[in-house]
């Protein structure tokens, strides 16, 4: 699939910016300021889910998001791959901690050709072939 445009951001990275996280607050905001330098910041209803107990009302979270951050729905690809993925990594002994969640954002990103913003790629990076990752060990 040819590359989309824009950079997927992972719950994560948005957590540590609106949280103004000690330890990651800074990295995660330079780089969601860097992917939006770039165009468009894509999340998905995963990502709205996991970041929406930081706020009371949804308008309250899409104003907190950058103003070129757009919503998209999990394509079917990826909820394919992302269900996939997970299997083999339960199979693979995975623990429970490791929701399906986590594997959507994934497979969302690399079915749709973009770079996933995160500080947390563990299970992505292993189980999400073709996944492009941006995370402090391997910066964009």
């Amino acid at each position: 699939m040819s590359r989309a445009p824009g950079v997927f951001i992972d719950s994560s990275v948005l957590l540590d910016v609106f949280t103004e996280d000690p330890r990651w607050g800074t990295w995660s905001q330079t780089q969601l300021a860097r992917a939006a330098q770039r165009g468009v910041i894509v999340i998905n209803a995963v990502v709205v889910a996991e970041i929406a107990p930081r706020f009371s009302r949804i308008e309250a979270l899409r104003l907190a998001l950058p103003s070129m951050a757009v919503i998209e729905e999990i394509p079917a690809a990826a909820a394919f791959l992302a269900g996939h993925a997970h299997a083999e990594y339960r199979r693979a002994g995975g623990g429970r901690e490791a929701i399906l969640l986590d594997f959507l954002i994934g497979a969302h990103a690399a079915v749709t050709g973009r770079p996933l913003l995160t500080r947390d790629p563990r299970r992505v990076a292993t189980h999400i072939p073709g996944a492009k990752l941006v995370t402090p060990e391997q910066p964009a």
